[in-house]
């Protein structure tokens, strides 16, 4: 089977994780000719605008990088709208990943194969902002990547690829983004390695989304990272394990605040009078507090304000006045 001629590549995202998975699309050899990204930011104390991670790779690799605010009527310093910049690439196709912006219909039509988006769940399963944390959540054992013809819609899109991954009982918000990283990077090599290759059905209508098996994952906020104790023990450890490395999920001792970075299931009950939120004991193994199902939870990694996060013991050691009457937490 003949190959096909190298696509012409416009790529669109902004975080880590998307910055791995244009890496992986340059060492590969593909034609990128143009990168967008959300604009810079101003970071640290001193406020300075810095790149993010996909623009530095960019820079890095002297390709060139587009920062439109929205893709509208604005027109820049030499008189172009963002859809007239984007169309002088004359691009084969765009590849969407953690980008930020909501693309228009003139944007997705640009391309002469439109725009494909690397997903990090299941689809339809966990569609939006936020399907990494929202999976550990909600005890799915499985997760993964879809690569999706983009839509109007949220997620909407025809499934053109998708290879699955084990979530397992002490993956993390940061071990299982790290993990889909790498399943990201290496699905949509191979996925366009199949349409060089001469495969027709590569960049085909794909398979629908059956909207009755939807589910949306909403964006973390701050305010959820709160520890609710009267939820049960496995909800809680979820949330915790979902949470790290953001929001971090909190409580307090005391008016303290506690960020909670490792927790895992005691088998040991609470007992009958304790309190959701309780401390029921403490060791150097971990502090047991009562949940709201009268289950408890061993925490055994955390932080205190204007301190790092660390070992339950090594906290022990200057805050064991903290725990000592049996607080409860909240």
């Amino acid at each position: 089977m003949p190959s096909n001629p190298p696509l012409r590549i416009v790529f669109a995202g902004t975080p880590d994780f998307s910055a791995n998975i244009l890496n992986a699309l340059i060492d590969a050899g593909h034609n990128i000719v143009a990168v967008y990204c959300q604009p810079d930011r101003r970071v640290g104390r001193g406020k300075k605008l810095a790149f993010g991670p996909v623009k530095s790779l960019a820079v890095e690799h002297d390709i060139p990088v587009e920062q439109p605010l929205k893709f509208d009527q604005t027109l820049n310093q030499d008189g172009d709208t963002p859809l007239a910049v984007l169309a002088r690439y004359q691009a084969d196709l765009m590849i969407v990943v953690a980008y930020g912006l909501i693309l228009p219909q003139a944007v997705l039509d640009r391309p002469r194969f439109g725009c494909v988006n690397i997903h990090a769940s299941l689809l339809p399963r966990w569609r939006g902002a936020a399907p990494i944390q929202r999976a550990i959540e909600a005890g799915d054992q499985q997760t993964g990547i879809t690569i999706m013809q983009m839509d109007k819609g949220l997620d909407t899109g025809n499934m053109l690829s998708k290879v699955s991954c084990n979530i397992e009982a002490n993956d993390t918000g940061s071990t299982l983004h790290d993990k889909l990283m790498l399943l990201g990077s290496q699905s949509i090599i191979e996925f366009l390695n199949s349409y060089q290759q001469g495969n027709p059905s590569s960049l085909a209508p794909g398979e629908i989304q059956s909207a009755e098996l939807a589910t949306y994952a909403h964006k973390l906020s701050k305010d959820e990272a709160v520890v609710d104790w009267r939820l049960s023990a496995q909800q809680i450890e979820r949330k915790i394990r979902a949470y790290n490395s953001w929001p971090v999920s909190f409580t307090h001792v005391n008016g303290q605040r506690l960020r909670i970075w490792g927790a895992e299931l005691d088998e040991k009950p609470a007992s009958a009078n304790a309190k959701p939120g309780q401390v029921i004991s403490f060791d150097k193994n971990g502090i047991l507090v009562a949940c709201g199902d009268s289950n408890c939870i061993r925490l055994t990694q955390l932080q205190a304000d204007g301190s790092r996060a660390m070992a339950v013991s090594d906290l022990l050691n200057s805050k064991r006045q903290w725990f000592e009457d049996c607080p409860v937490l909240g």
